[in-house]
Formats: structure tokens, sequence, C-alpha cells
């Protein structure tokens, strides 16, 4: 791989990592240092408010794992994929201002200090911390994977070394600078998304001759690549409207997701973050799925679906042009796993450290233990990610689905239904990840759905059945 490839990407990780370095001298005059740490001092505007969500939202899954299932699937996941763009604007719409209201006058720092405050259960707690520390190490490791392929495929690195390079610069920031670095970041991360995924598609589109010519040689090859039932016709109507619920509907449950519906300035800041945030997801993830699909004819027989973004990206333009677009990827990535470390961070030091631990932990005490802790996080997601899968997307969509089959209703029930209460909560959050582990390990479709959507409905009756059943015990809170 030449030079000219690399020194793009080398200048955007410099430029991430002088904005962090910034971002934490602020951090140093903090005179509330988890609520500036965890949530940037609730002060995101309406730009940078959307493109958090969207950088968040947008990861190793989407720009390395979405394209390579594209690849095999063909325009039928093009289609399931777009699903993804009513994220931002139901986020913002069902949580919306009484969840930044609410969460301000608990004075919430992270999604779990909102259910401590909501049901007063120190068993919700615990069980909301333990389902985000398990689901969210298997998305980070999705991530930190997606970041050194994206390296070893630019680079002609070994995968270890490219890592070790990926674990090295994202460390490095986010524990030096905390959300606000993250959240000013992502903003950088989430314009070269938009910028990059249209010059790749533009530049395959060229690459394979025009849309015309590669959809005669994806019919030619397969007729079903271009329907939208998949390359095998596995792509059922059931299952494709189910995958709405796992990253349409239920992306409000995603902790990553909601604690950026708390850090918001003002309701203008969130209306104007819905229509900027709705217009870039549908925008980039049509793209990123698209160039997969299309760069089948292009280049045939690519076995590591991971690795159809970089390898097209080589094949269709300059290499420095290819350095500089890649960047794209690689902001999505980062932009993710950095949210995902302060997220798991924040739910040891502050919801199960500050509340049960040490209350009355020092200032001094609480800002090291959550740069520690940051840092050791990462150390074990780089142990994780040394033997990866062939396809981390499948990664990725476990933990959407088993954090969602967790959280999805205590949050919402809990802003909306006056009588949910904490014995409800904590069953439906039992019930919907123990339901959501058996169908996804024993019954990956039942009745032909995605296996979140059972869970979701069951911790829905649990909820609301447990509720009703247990007014009396909890008639004093």
């Amino acid at each position: 791989m030449t030079l000219e490839a690399i020194i793009p990407l080398f200048i955007f990780l410099v430029i991430i990592f002088v904005v962090g370095v910034l971002a934490g001298r602020n951090l140093k005059a903090s005179s509330n240092f988890l609520n500036d740490y965890f949530l940037g001092g609730r002060s995101m505007g309406g730009f940078v408010l959307a493109m958090t969500m969207t950088a968040t939202y947008g990861s190793a899954s989407s720009f390395i794992g979405g394209p390579g299932v594209a690849y095999n699937e063909g325009l039928g996941w093009v289609l399931l994929a777009m699903s993804q763009v009513v994220t931002g604007y139901f986020v913002l719409m069902i949580l919306g201002k009484k969840f930044a209201i609410v969460t301000r006058r608990y004075n919430a720092v992270t999604m779990v200090d909102f259910l401590k405050e909501r049901y007063r259960s120190k068993w919700v707690v615990l069980f909301s911390a333990i389902s985000i520390i398990i689901f969210l190490f298997s998305a980070m490791a999705a991530q930190w994977i997606g970041g050194a392929r994206l390296i070893e495929s630019l680079t002609g690195l070994s995968y270890t070394a490219a890592l070790f390079i990926f674990a090295l610069s994202v460390l490095v920031y986010v524990t030096i600078g905390g959300f606000r670095a993250v959240a000013l970041t992502d903003a950088i991360q989430g314009t070269i998304m938009f910028v990059g995924t249209l010059v790749l598609l533009i530049a395959t589109i060229i690459a394979g001759g025009g849309i015309s010519e590669i959809m005669a040689d994806l019919t030619a090859e397969n007729p079903n690549l271009v329907t939208p039932f998949g390359a095998e016709g596995t792509l059922t109507p059931a299952y494709v409207s189910s995958f709405w619920i796992l990253v349409g509907v239920g992306v409000v449950a995603l902790p990553q997701i909601a604690v950026r519906a708390m850090s918001y300035k003002n309701s203008q800041s969130m209306h104007r973050a819905i229509i900027i945030g709705t217009i870039v997801v549908g925008f980039i993830m049509l793209n990123m799925h698209l160039i997969g699909v299309f760069a089948r004819p292009i280049l045939p027989g690519i076995e590591v679906g991971d690795k159809v973004m970089p390898l097209i990206a080589l094949e269709a333009m300059p290499p420095w042009l290819a350095g500089i677009v890649l960047t794209a990827p690689m902001a999505a990535i980062m932009s993710t796993v950095d949210s995902l470390l302060l997220l798991v961070s924040s739910t040891i030091v502050k919801d199960v450290y500050l509340n049960y631990i040490q209350p009355k932990a020092s200032h001094t005490r609480v800002k090291r233990m959550s740069i520690g802790i940051t840092a050791v996080l990462g150390i074990i997601v780089f142990l994780m990610a040394l033997n990866p899968p062939e396809l981390i997307i499948w990664l990725n969509l476990f933990a959407f689905g088993g954090l969602e089959a967790a959280f999805i209703w205590p949050i919402v029930m809990g802003l909306y239904w006056r009588k949910g209460n904490k014995y409800g909560a904590l069953v439906s959050m039992i019930v919907g990840v123990g339901l959501y582990i058996l169908s996804d390990t024993f019954f990956p479709q039942p009745l032909g759905l995605h296996s979140v959507v059972l869970p979701v409905v069951f911790s829905f009756v649990a909820y609301v059945m447990v509720s009703l059943a247990t007014q009396k015990k909890n008639a004093g809170i």
C-alpha cells in the first residue's frame, strides 16, 4: 500500500487528537467534573447534537459490516438498512423535552441515573449496569475490530499491529477529553462521513461503468440480488419489517443514544437536530449500503465482507483520495467507540461506585477513577478484539437487541406512565434480556421475525401487568 493513502488518515488522527486535548483543557477548569466529563455540560447545539447522534449511531457495523452484508445479499439489504432513517427522529421525539427536563430535575448524568431516581430500586440500577456492561462490551469489540481491519487493509500491517494503533489513538483522546471531546470530534467525523460516502459512491458507479451496467451485471450473476428478498431469498417481508424495531424505534433504548437526548442546550437545538439528523442518517446509510452492492461486479469473490469497503475505495480511486475517503469509516468507528467507552465507564463510576460503594468519594478520587476505568476498559476490549469474527455487524446487532430488550419500557413507560413502578421495571428487564439471549441462541428468527421482537413484546406485557399487580406495595413512591 502506498504512502499516499496513509498520510490523510494520519493527518485525520492528529486533528482528532488535538481537538481531544483542547477539550481536555476545558475539563481541568470544570467545577462539575461528572456533568462535564460525561455530558459536556448539557450545552450541545442543534448541529453538534445531530452529528454526535449520527456519528455515534453510524458505527463500524454501518460502514464496514453493513456494506459487507449488502455485497453478499444485494439490494434487499439496502432496503432493510433504510429502516434506520427514523433513528434520530424517534429518539428525540419520543424522549424529547420531557426526558431533558426530567433528567435535569433529577440531576441525572447517565441513563441509569434516570432509572435510579424514577424507580428508587437498587436492583433496577444493578441489573441495568450489568446489562450495559455485558452488551456494550460486545458492541465495543465490533468497533475495535472494524478500526483494525480498516488500518490493516490500508497499510498492509498485520491485524494485531493495526489494532494496537487504533486502540492507542482512541484511548488517549477519550481518556483525556471526556464527552466534550467526543461531541466536538463527532461533529468533525459526522461531516467527513457525509461527504466521504457521497464521493465513494460516485467513484464506485464510475468504476462499474454506470448504474445501468452495474445492474445488468448483478442481474446476470443472480437475479435475486436486485430484488427485496436477498441473494438466497431469505429476506422475507416479516424479517425486513421486524428489523424496523431493532434499528428504528428501539434505538430509543440504547444508552449511548439516549444520553444524547439529555445533553442538548434548548428546544430549538433539539428541533434542529431532528431535521439535520434524519437527513444525514438517511443519506449516509443509503450511500454506504449501495456502495456494498455496487462493489460486487467490480470486485467479485471477496470472502471477508468487512474488507469490501476499504478494497473498493482503493480500487475505484487514486490512493490519496482513497486515504481521505477512508477517514469516513474511521470517523464512524472512533466516534462510536469513544461514546461506548464513556458510557461503560460512567456506568461503573457513577451508577455502581458512587451509588453503592463510596457515595462520599472526593472530587479528585472520582476524576481519577473515571479516567483510570476508561483506560482499563479500553485495554480489556483490545484483548477481546484480538480474535475477530468474519462479519462484525452481527456482534453489533446482538448488542443493540440486548440493550433494547432491557431498557425500552423502563425508559419510555417510566417517562409517560405514572403507574409504572420498580417491580414492573425489574421484571420487564429480566424478561426482555432473558428471552432475547434464549431467542438469539436457540431460535434466531421466531415466527420469521428478528429475535428482538418477541422479547420487546413480552417485556412490555410484563412491565404493565407487574406494575398494576403491585400498585399497593408501591404506594409510598
